[in-house]
């Protein structure tokens, strides 16, 4: 069926239907003009702010030319997802120095699978309405700029803390796109800057990473620290990170629109394996093996042990001088990798 034959006003009512019954909490649609954005991105990576994650520059044009990356593609699905679990007690658990804190989206299992396998599900349904169509799914994959498409898409604004906003639901949530190169009507973006005067995001960051309002400097963020970065964690911003051992949501809790967040609904993003609630020593002494059971299917997984020790021996360096947090960074100080030893190392020294 062509596009001519198809009731698109219909069929964008449809869509918006199928993904509520599918659990995600709002869809937009918006056409492939990326050209403001690509001159961000490119004065964002010439000033070096992306670190080691080259892949942010490769790809050439592709990342803000969507019609590159998948021919044919004149329209943009994008969808959000809420992630946060009910009652995880974030701030207590960063006052809580010998508790370990892990980013809320990492509790549960990987996003990736549940919300691309979500949005196939959707494609199959428009699939079944007018035929066969040509799309692509990406939930956080690829060269795709998710966050300007989602506010084009008006599923909120970037914030000055570089994360969507919606005055609705805070900032709590996944993104997911669907290419299409069906010419479905455009919603009108939501980007109206309603972050005001408040800067308590860019104030509360423990390393600073925030140069300026929505421009983050990844070398200094505890995400990318420990996430992203493959070698030792530069020893002045070690102490700055407290107990964070697998990303930072500090930015995310401070920020007055979250008073808005809805807990998940999603079975998929509660916590798992007590991740929400495990002291830095217990989790330092898994072995490979528990590592590898206990991360099965979650976003830590992609961290690795080695990363996962290295993390935890910079936390348990930030606690206080327990028994506990000694014995543990002890039983690790001959361990074979001299990432992981240089953290212990540096670990133990705390407490002298």
């Amino acid at each position: 069926m062509s596009s001519a034959q198809i009731d698109l006003i219909a069929l964008t009512a449809s869509i918006r239907d199928w993904a509520a019954q599918l659990g995600f909490q709002q869809l937009g649609i918006t056409d492939i003009d990326l050209s403001d954005d690509a001159a961000r991105l490119k004065a964002y990576l010439d000033a070096g702010y992306h670190g080691e994650m080259a892949y942010m520059a490769d790809h050439g044009s592709m990342r803000w030319r969507p019609a590159e990356l998948v021919p044919g593609t004149v329209r943009v699905i994008s969808v959000r997802m809420d992630y946060l679990p009910d009652d995880t007690q974030m701030a207590q658990l960063l006052a809580q120095p010998e508790q370990a804190y892990i980013s809320r989206y990492a509790l549960g299992r990987d996003y990736h699978k549940l919300i691309r396998k979500r949005l196939q599900q959707l494609a199959e349904k428009i699939t079944a309405s007018i035929g066969p169509f040509g799309y692509r799914a990406f939930v956080d994959s690829a060269p795709v700029l998710e966050k300007p498409l989602a506010r084009k898409a008006g599923l909120g604004w970037v914030g000055k803390n570089t994360l969507i906003l919606n005055r609705q639901a805070g900032s709590w949530f996944f993104l997911g796109e669907l290419f299409v190169d069906i010419p479905l009507p455009i919603d009108t973006p939501n980007d109206r800057d309603h972050c005001g005067k408040c800067t308590a995001c860019l104030e509360v960051c423990p390393t600073q990473a925030f140069v300026g309002a929505r421009v983050l400097d990844a070398r200094r963020c505890i995400s990318y620290l420990t996430i992203e970065l493959k070698e030792a964690i530069p020893e002045e911003l070690r102490p700055l990170i407290g107990n964070r051992v697998f990303g930072c949501d500090d930015c995310q809790l401070v920020c007055p629109w979250n008073r808005f967040a809805k807990p998940t609904q999603e079975d998929d993003f509660q916590p798992r394996h007590a991740l929400d609630n495990s002291s830095l020593a217990e989790l330092f002494m898994w072995t490979e093996e528990q590592f590898l059971t206990r991360t099965q299917g979650s976003p830590i997984r992609r961290t690795g042990y080695e990363r996962w020790l290295r993390n935890l021996a910079v936390g348990l360096g930030n606690a206080p001088s327990t028994i506990p947090v000694l014995e543990a960074l002890k039983a690790r100080l001959e361990y074979p990798s001299e990432l992981v030893r240089e953290h212990v190392r540096w670990a133990l020294l705390q407490h002298q």
